[in-house]
């Protein structure tokens, strides 16, 4: 998410301002990713509608376990009438189900109900969440549940989810006091709800994400109760409701020209693969809610009783309601432009908000869709292929229009995350439409488009999720965006459109579809299960496709050694995208019983590939990819550093980032401009280059930045710097006096003054052969004098000098870690030297 801000900065070269904008904005899209790869288009109705939503400072958050569990009724009308942000967190993505509609199974079911799910919140107008639970099937009882699934693990990612969305009010699918009676994953969910409802506001339950978010206690939890927990629905409607809430559900959006349950129903039916298509109907009609836990109202259907859903709800929101209602009651349904200018207004004020303010980052989003919408903004970057490879060129079509008399200028529009500015100040007139074609050449950064919870291996019960900002996200994330910034009555407004692919089909007309990014080569097995019943060879196909054109290469396959393939390799050449191959190898089994994986390894220039792809395609929902590894079973019957993300602030110039990225860290060079607490978020260490703190000006106001950053539980690595023209005095949290002391003898014994510190000791056991084969020096710069807080990790010096023991200086600050070193990584870790790469990956693992 850094990565991505910072991109956007460079590009475009944001005032201080706009930076802030930007940098929330993006925070807040990265985690409620936009599904839709067709522009939006409203008309005037919707256009009110999103005002109407724009002035509701207010959230309810729908949980259950399920795609198809959530009450889509009660999601249309909280989002449509209530006009609240409305979510649905469904635990897990539905991969233990059956399918309608075609062959997928488990997770490749999952990847289906999960675009369904999505397609469903574009029609009610919700948001989608999801848990890291595995739909591992049916089971009775939520014990049972609870022990396939890590009840820790989904505890933590609903209250994660709460304390992200925020939600005020909390709904839940299912009775926590019915275990037994309904699917043990319903239950759970229940349960997991009302135990999450109070750990999301206690700073003390997992305590790990305060560094990514806040706590947030919700204000009341209700169970959406019906007659399916009744028995039957005579005995439903005969049952005593007075201590129910009633919520009338059967509204009438003339807008629409459809009723709430109507719009329901379209949501619904969007689960085609459980074969849930349903009619709309019409006239009253009710839901119930049974009071759980938080603030009882007086009024028990008013949910929101006690809570200030308007602008007065935050700091300085009051003038922004204001002028926000003035323009929800001037609104010209013949001319929406008309409400742009007071628009922009608003927009400037809610930029001005606090950037720790939940609702900054919504609203902002908000009026920036509503600006474009009224003004007839249509911004687009379209490609004529809907797969390529990420070494090939990629040609975009970039069209910009303004279709309304607001003067308009189109300041810049750059790429990510090539961080190339591609158009610079141009004048949106009035209806005259902009085009631009350019190519972009993209490289291995850019991730294979797959859903990301499915590119770690999973157990029977949980996916594996390591980035803790994807948790929660329900749809693939996408790296390769269009960036436009545009003046609008002279503020700067930033817009973001993924590469879609997009074409005309003779008989649906326009289509859309995501741009993927896919290896260049996939194989696939023809039969994924191949039973041996005796000690005869069988015959293995395996079909290759071209994932680009002119392809030369060869494809083994990988077995044990008491099984025998023949040949051992097979060549083939393709010269067309897309172009299949079929190869055939010969297997002999073990003559011992054996379950093994056959897998296939294709190499192409020294590059090997070993993913299926799997394609899924179905009229209701984007094509979607899966990539998973090329292999399958075979029956014969009678393996240290770790995934730290770091930001580099370059100084006088060194090589050590490459260096970091051979070793497999995710590294970002960010500019001393772009160091914000925004930017920061997605890192876990920030390492300065050499002499930063003499040459990089900026780092004098950045400070308290980066400190703050260590003291939320993460790390800072200060290389080297000299006496001379220090920016700031105060480069440490605490007293640190750097020295012109140096050992400039490589061999010097070096001694542990804390052998069983992390840094000795932790990922890689550092010994005095660490120390052996350094270049030129072991370190510069010293400093001599400390404050207690820091602990001096090692020590050496030349012959017949005094002992330097501040080569490597830790100081435990907040949550985090201060690291001031003084060795000379810049020269080692370029040679290779392998004690110096040992050592630095102690350092950036330091916890």
């Amino acid at each position: 998410m850094k990565l991505l801000i910072c991109t956007f900065e460079k590009a475009f070269n944001f005032n201080k301002m706009s930076k802030s904008i930007i940098c929330f904005l993006l925070a807040f899209l990265s985690f409620s990713v936009s599904y839709a790869q067709k522009p939006e288009k409203l008309n005037p109705s919707e256009i009110y509608q999103s005002i109407q939503k724009l002035n509701f400072l207010g959230s309810v958050l729908y949980l259950a376990a399920h795609p198809d569990d959530e009450n889509t009724r009660l999601i249309s009308y909280f989002s449509n009438e209530v006009k609240a942000q409305t979510a649905y967190l469904s635990l897990t993505r539905g991969d233990g189900g059956q399918n309608l509609i075609g062959p997928e199974l488990r997770e490749l079911l999952g990847v289906i109900r999960t675009q369904e799910l999505i397609e469903a919140r574009k029609i009610d107008g919700g948001q989608q969440f999801f848990s890291r639970a595995n739909d591992f099937g049916f089971s009775k009882t939520p014990d049972e549940t609870l022990k396939i699934w890590d009840k820790n693990l989904v505890l933590s990612d609903i209250v994660w989810i709460i304390r992200n969305f925020q939600p005020d009010v909390i709904i839940n699918r299912f009775d926590h006091r019915t275990a037994g009676t309904t699917h043990g994953h319903h239950t759970a969910s229940a349960l997991l709800s009302v135990e999450a409802f109070d750990k999301s506001n206690n700073p003390d339950e997992f305590s790990s994400q305060l560094s990514l978010t806040s706590i947030w206690q919700p204000k009341r939890l209700f169970f959406n109760t019906s007659w399916f927990f009744y028995g039957s629905k005579e005995k439903f409607e005969a049952a005593d409701k007075s201590n129910l809430s009633s919520i009338q559900t059967g509204v009438f959006y003339s807008q629409f020209g459809k009723s709430n349950q109507e719009i329901a129903a379209l949501s619904r039916s969007c689960h085609q693969s459980q074969g849930f298509g349903t009619s709309g109907s019409r006239g009253e009609d009710a839901e119930y809610l049974e009071f759980i836990k938080g603030e009882k109202t007086t009024d028990k259907n008013n949910l929101f009783e006690g809570i200030d859903t308007t602008w007065n709800r935050i700091e300085n929101g009051k003038p922004i309601g204001e002028m926000l209602q003035k323009v929800q009651q001037n609104f010209d349904f013949k001319n929406p432009s008309a409400s742009v200018f007071e628009l922009v207004k608003a927009y400037v004020l809610i930029s001005n908000l606090k950037d720790t303010e939940h609702w900054k980052k919504i609203k902002l989003e908000q009026i920036k869709k509503i600006i474009a919408a009224c003004s007839g903004l249509f911004l687009e970057a379209t490609t004529t292929v809907n797969q390529i490879t990420n070494d090939s060129n990629l040609q975009v079509t970039l069209e910009a229009v303004n279709r309304s008399a607001v003067p308009m200028r189109l300041k810049e529009v750059a790429t990510h995350p090539q961080s190339k500015s591609i158009i610079e100040k141009l004048d949106l007139q009035i209806n005259k439409k902009i085009t631009k074609t350019i190519d972009l050449q993209l490289d291995d950064s850019i991730n294979y488009t797959q859903p990301y919870y499915l590119k770690e291996k999973s157990s029977e019960g949980m996916y594996t999720v390591s980035n803790q900002e994807n948790i929660g996200l329900p749809d693939v994330i996408r790296q390769i965006k269009i960036g436009f910034l545009v003046d609008v009555f002279g503020t700067t407004i930033p817009f973001e459109k993924n590469i879609v692919f997009k074409t005309n089909d003779d008989v649906k007309g326009e289509v859309y579809q995501p741009l993927d990014v896919v290896p260049s080569v996939s194989a696939s097995f023809q039969e994924k299960v191949v039973i041996f019943p005796n000690n005869k060879t069988k015959s293995i196909s395996i079909k290759i496709k071209a994932g680009k054109d002119n392809l030369q290469g060869k494809i083994q396959l990988d077995v044990p050694e008491n099984w025998v393939v023949s040949p051992n390799e097979i060549p083939f050449s393709m010269t067309k995208k897309d172009e299949e191959q079929l190869v055939v190898f010969s297997v002999a089994p073990s003559k011992e019983t054996s379950e093994i994986l056959i897998k296939s390894k294709i190499t192409i220039e020294g590059k090997t590939f070993e993913n299926d792809k799997i394609e899924i395609n179905y009229p209701h929902i984007y094509n979607q990819i899966v990539l998973k590894p090329s292999q399958c079973k075979a029956l014969k019957l009678n393996i240290k550093t770790k995934n730290e993300n770091i930001a580099y602030i370059m100084g006088a110039g060194d090589e050590v980032p490459k260096c970091l990225i051979q070793m497999g860290y995710e590294l970002s060079i960010i500019k001393p401009e772009e160091i914000s607490a925004q930017n920061l978020k997605k890192f876990d260490v920030v390492i300065t280059g050499i002499r930063a703190y003499n040459v990089v000006k900026l780092l004098e106001f950045k400070q308290k930045i980066l400190l703050d950053f260590v003291a939320s539980g993460k790390t800072m690595i200060v290389q080297y710097n000299t006496l001379d023209d220090l920016v700031s005095k105060e480069m440490a949290p605490y007293s640190l006096k750097i020295s012109r002391d140096r050992v400039t003898e490589e061999r010097a014994e070096v001694r542990f003054l804390k052998p069983k510190h992390p840094i000795l000791s932790s990922l890689n056991k550092i010994s005095s052969q660490d120390f052996e084969g350094w270049k030129q020096e072991q370190g510069l710069y010293y400093p001599n004098q400390w404050a207690p807080e820091f602990e001096a990790i090692i020590s050496s010096n030349d012959t017949n000098e005094a002992p330097r023991n501040g080569a490597i200086l830790v100081a435990k600050f907040g949550k985090g870690h201060y690291i001031y070193t003084g060795l000379s990584f810049f020269r080692e870790l370029p040679e290779g030297v392998a004690g110096a790469y040992r050592l630095i990956a102690n350092m950036i693992s330091i916890k």
